[in-house]
Order: C-alpha cells, then sequence, then structure tokens
C-alpha cells in the first residue's frame, strides 16, 4: 500500500541516522504502488454517451490515466486487477445536500457516495476535515464545505461567536465581503447564502467578492428580496431546495411573510406560463436545482411506505459493528417522521399532493429543457445515510427524470456546481479515481445502486463493511461545531457571577502584570469565551494559546488533552497558555477546560457548575 508523504516523513524521522540511508530506497518503493486496473465490465462514465462494453480502466496513484477497451488497451505486467465481467463501473457519487455527521463516513462509502456538499454549518472544523479525508487519515467520502453562510436570522447572537460559526448575518456589504474572504481563507469550496431575506446590496456584494476569489455561490433564493430570478442574474451554480421556486411560478406569489401558504400549496397554483419563463432563464444562466423532494414533500411519495420499511430495515438488520457507535438518538430521530404520515388530511393533502406533483412536472421540464437536476438527500440527523439519497433518486424516477440525468446529476453534475469538474464527476483519464461498480444496470433500474461490489476512492479499492471503533479524528457534528462551547449560558452565567455577591470574584478587573489573580476560600465557577489562535498544525513547537474568560482565580488549573499546562496571567479576564510541542503532535480536535479548586462559593458553584469550565477546542491540523 503507497503511503503518504507525512507518514513516510514520520518514518524516517524515527529511524537511526545511520539506517536512513538504506531505508529510503524501501520507503520509495512502497510509494509506487503497483497500478489498479479494473478489467471488464460497462462503463456509464457520467458523461451521458452510450455505455461503454468490456471497459478497462487503469489508475495510478490517486489518477486514472487510461480509459479503454478490452483489446485495445495495455495492461500493465504488475497491474492489480479488478475483474469487471458483468458488472457496472461508475464516477463515485454525490450526495449534494448534507448536514454532515461523524458516523456517516463508513455509511455512505458502503453506499458507494465519495463525495458530499454540506449546507454551510461546519465552521472552522470544516477545511480540516476534508483535508484530512483527502489524504487518508479519515474514513469516508470526500466532504466539501462552506464553513459558514449568509443569513438573516443568524445562530447564537452573543457576540462572542467565531467568525465562522455559521450563520452571519452581516450589516454593511463591506462585512459581507470581509466575511466571504474570511470564509476563503479558512478553507470554503463554496459560498453560501442561506436565506432570501437580506438586503440586495449584500447578496451583490457576496456575488462580485465570490467571483473575485473564485468561489461558486449557493443561494438559497427564498425571497421576499432575493429570488430564483435575482440570484441566477447573481450568477448562483446552485439553488438548495430549489429554493423559492414554489413562490415564483405561483399565480400569486406571497406579499407578506405572513401569507400561510407553504412550498406544496404554492406549487398547487403553478402558473405554466411563469414555470417555462423561469426554466428558460435558470438553464439560460447555468443554475443547478437541488430539489430535496423527500425532505420538502416528507408524506407525498408513491414510495412513502417503501421508504419507511427500507429504512427500518437498515437498523433492524445493520452491522453490530455500526451499531457499536452509531448514536441511539440519530435512530430515533431517522424514524420519527414515520409515526404518522407528515402532510395533512382531507383536502388540504389533497391540495398539497397537487403541489407535489406540480413540484415533480417543473423539474422534469426542467430536465427536459437541459437543466441540470442534482440528487441531495439534505441528508441530517433525520435521514438515514445512503439510503436518503436512492429515496431522492426514486422520487426523481417519478418526476420521469431518466436514470442516465438522474446519474449524471450525481456525479458530473454535483462536481460542476462546486468547479470541481477538472478533478472529479467523471470516469476519464486524468481524473481522481473515486469509481464505484455495482452488480446490476442502474439505466435499467436506479435502485441496482444499492447492489455496490466494489468502491475506489483516490486510487485506492475501499474495504467495504464497518469497523467497531470508527472514529474520525475530527469528531464532526451538524450542530456547528462551536470552537468554544456553551456561549449563551457563558453569557447567561456572565450577568450573575459578575454582579450581586459573586462580583467580589469580578474577573473582569484587570491584573497588573506580575501581580497574583484573586485568591478566595470559596472558588466561583470558571468560564471561557474565546480562544485563540483557533488552529495549529501537527508537530508545531510549543505554541501559546489565549484564553479569555472571567472568574479565573490564582489556584485556577488549566488543562489541554486533561494535562495541567503553564500559563501566564495576562489579566483577571485573559490567561496565556503555554502548550508544549508534545502535546502538539496528534492531529485533532483538542479541549480546553480551567478548573478552580474547591470548595466552590455556594452562590456561584452550586447553581452553575461543578469548578470546571465550559469546553474549547484547539483545532490541531494534519501536516501538508
Amino acid at each position: 500500500m503507497a503511503l503518504p508523504m507525512n507518514t513516510t516523513c514520520r518514518l524516517l524521522a524515527a529511524l537511526p541516522a545511520a539506517l536512513i540511508v538504506a531505508a529510503i530506497p524501501m520507503l520509495v518503493s512502497a510509494r509506487q504502488a503497483p497500478p489498479l486496473v479494473i478489467d471488464g465490465g460497462t462503463l456509464i462514465d457520467g458523461n451521458g454517451g452510450a455505455p461503454i462494453t468490456d471497459a478497462v480502466v487503469v489508475i495510478q496513484g490517486d489518477r486514472i490515466t487510461t480509459v479503454g477497451r478490452r483489446g485495445q488497451t495495455t495492461i500493465p505486467a504488475n497491474a492489480q486487477v479488478i475483474r469487471g465481467d458483468g458488472k457496472f463501473i461508475l464516477p463515485g457519487l454525490w450526495d449534494s445536500q448534507v448536514s454532515y455527521q461523524w458516523y456517516y463516513g463508513e455509511v455512505m462509502l458502503n453506499y458507494g457516495i465519495t463525495s458530499t456538499i454540506d449546507v454551510g454549518i461546519a465552521g472552522e472544523i470544516g477545511a480540516p476535515h476534508r483535508d484530512a479525508v483527502m489524504k487518508g487519515y479519515v474514513r469516508g467520502p470526500r466532504p466539501f464545505t462552506g464553513i459558514s453562510r449568509f443569513t438573516d436570522t443568524p445562530v447564537g447572537g452573543t457576540g462572542l461567536e467565531t467568525p465562522g460559526t455559521p450563520g452571519r448575518s452581516p450589516k454593511t456589504a463591506q462585512e459581507a465581503r470581509e466575511l466571504v474572504r474570511t470564509w476563503s481563507e479558512l478553507g470554503a469550496d463554496m459560498i453560501q447564502v442561506a436565506e432570501g431575506g437580506l438586503p440586495a446590496e449584500i447578496n451583490r456584494a457576496v456575488a462580485e467578492e465570490s467571483r473575485k476569489l473564485g468561489k461558486p455561490t449557493f443561494m438559497r433564493a427564498y425571497g421576499p428580496i432575493l429570488g430564483p430570478r435575482e440570484a441566477a442574474a447573481l450568477g448562483t451554480t446552485n439553488l438548495p431546495h430549489s429554493a423559492g421556486i414554489g413562490r415564483t411560478v405561483a399565480r400569486m406569489e406571497p406579499t407578506s411573510e405572513d401569507d400561510p401558504r407553504n412550498e406544496a400549496d404554492l406549487y398547487s397554483e403553478m402558473d405554466e406560463a411563469k414555470a417555462k419563463e423561469l426554466i428558460q432563464l435558470l438553464v439560460k444562466n447555468n443554475v443547478a436545482l437541488t430539489p430535496t423532494f423527500r425532505a420538502g414533500f416528507a408524506g407525498f411519495s408513491r414510495d412513502w411506505d417503501k421508504f419507511a420499511q427500507e429504512d427500518r430495515r437498515f437498523f433492524e438488520t445493520a452491522d453490530p459493528a455500526l451499531l457499536a457507535y452509531y448514536p441511539p438518538e440519530r435512530i430515533e430521530n431517522a424514524m420519527a417522521i414515520y409515526r404518522n404520515r407528515p402532510g395533512g388530511q382531507g383536502a388540504v393533502r389533497e391540495r398539497r399532493l397537487a403541489g407535489y406533483r406540480n413540484a415533480l412536472r417543473f423539474h422534469k421540464m426542467f430536465a427536459d429543457a437541459g437543466g441540470h437536476v442534482v440528487p441531495g438527500a439534505n441528508t441530517n440527523p433525520g435521514r438515514v445515510p445512503g439510503n436518503s439519497l436512492i429515496h431522492e433518486m426514486l422520487i426523481f424516477v417519478e418526476a420521469g427524470i431518466t436514470p442516465m440525468q438522474i446519474i449524471q446529476g450525481a456525479t458530473k453534475w454535483s462536481a460542476e456546481m462546486i468547479q470541481r469538474q477538472k478533478d472529479l464527476g467523471t470516469v476519464e483519464a486524468g481524473k481522481l479515481a473515486d469509481i464505484v461498480m455495482v452488480n446490476a444496470d442502474p439505466l435499467q433500474n436506479i435502485e441496482n445502486l444499492r447492489q455496490v461490489d466494489t468502491v475506489i476512492f483516490g486510487g485506492k479499492r475501499v474495504a467495504l463493511g464497518y469497523s467497531a471503533g470508527y472514529y474520525p479524528v475530527y469528531k464532526r457534528d451538524s450542530e456547528m461545531n462551536p470552537p468554544v462551547e456553551a456561549l449563551p449560558w457563558v453569557q447567561a452565567f456572565k450577568m450573575v457571577a459578575l454582579t450581586g455577591s459573586g462580583g467580589r470574584f469580578n474577573g473582569q478587573r484587570p491584573v497588573a502584570a506580575g501581580q497574583p489573580l484573586p485568591n478566595p476560600a470559596e472558588s466561583p465557577h470558571p468560564a471561557i469565551e474565546a480562544i485563540s489562535p483557533l488552529m495549529v498544525t501537527e508537530g508545531s513547537p510549543a505554541t501559546t494559546v489565549t484564553l479569555k474568560g472571567f472568574n479565573f482565580v490564582r489556584r485556577s488549573q488549566v488543562l489541554f488533552k486533561g494535562v495541567p499546562v503553564p500559563y501566564k496571567v495576562v489579566s483577571g479576564s485573559e490567561l496565556q497558555v503555554t502548550v508544549d510541542s508534545m502535546l502538539l503532535r496528534e492531529p485533532g480536535w483538542h479541549e480546553f477546560v480551567v478548573r478552580n479548586p474547591w470548595p466552590l462559593h455556594p452562590e456561584i458553584g452550586q447553581h452553575w457548575g461543578n469548578g470546571t469550565s465550559n469546553r474549547a477546542r484547539l483545532i490541531v491540523k494534519f501536516r501538508d
């Protein structure tokens, strides 16, 4: 197996100097793994053309070097050969709308999903997680990320959130431009606008700055200010949830937020002329649609009962190794939607069912006009990963979208939305070797994509199945992953801790250089408000990390990864912590806490905590 470069460097560093010269040829040879070849099978390459029978695909390293036919393509003598006879070869699949959870990784690979696109709620951990997957250190699909997103309903609102905390509501166009630059510097693959209510000048600034930086935009153009027409004019590449289309094609668009009609109601009043005009505009401007039918029209699909049965069976027959780490509460979340059929009853349901059918028809018209409809399942804690994508594809079939169009949407067109078509999305020479092989023809029945035989990720064959010890280095959830946890609690606690009888422990009082912190007999409960820097690189030298907060006292301990570490007092609200290089050798998302000594002050400690602060986390990213 080929060794990543930084793994090789670690091996060399561990050897005595006298052995390094002798070891180099062996390590170089190990990196030069033999070619991997798929010999035989039918290739559906993602470009939409006729399938290629008796295909041969040659892979060297992480790239496809040759795509041809048997008898016309030379197979290297030392190649590792995968027999493809009777199988169907496709690009790795994409789930193009995901609120990524750490436990999705193995499940998605087992379904042939090799890439995902998130909804802009990863936070600062998004890029290190993506890069760790790309380098082969975390088992899972490539998680392309927006880091954060623009919204007119900001999350948090304490004023202590970091720039990458989702979502942000800029007050000015200049602030919007600065956020685009910040997210780009943090590693965003695209810039996302989550609502349609931000002022037009802010939407324009986001689009202009993103274009300047070469970042595509995804816009949930629900209106009332930013609708699909405005988003298309601004150059968005995607409308997640097909946002705003129901509103735009309704005979009478909503005029206020008090309008009681939901998306299905609006589609039930679809004006054919408006629909055709909007389709023409979206196709002309190369705007792809990710309709998320299963999420937005829950309960209406003709296959809804089948979806419920398959999701239940997923857990009933799951590998015990998967259930060893799959959070039980997420199983409950995924099953809850099936307890009562959503969508209303009586005349309300009939009207909304008509709206659902119109939504399907609109997207079929869009596809027939040359538009790109992309399967993204809005996979989140309320969905079963893998199953959710197949179910979304089945609703595409219900709409009349062809299996070839579905495959292109889940491969080539997804890559194009985020401008990654140079490397991903099709099986062609020069592309990254993300490939799935299935045992039956998906052009005959899209559900045959379930019959996964082989998955190749970055040129390496993936060992399918599950490992009970699966625990990715960055345990990422969809709940924003803040660098400092529990900030609303911190804000509420501060109002109590720094007033009344607790005020004598006021951590905001400056402490002059060289002077100690207060040393009360009964300690207050400490809290952390901010950490800086947020990220360092694996193997960094000793690093100073600043923690800001309150209720720090003379006998406070700072713990990093559970180990007490030294610090210098800057003031009653700021500590400069020294983290030894030995503690920075392990990539991960490592915790700081401040612990105050017992006994705690009865009016502060007993009601607000146990003497140990909320957690602040330092990202230690992998070396390049």
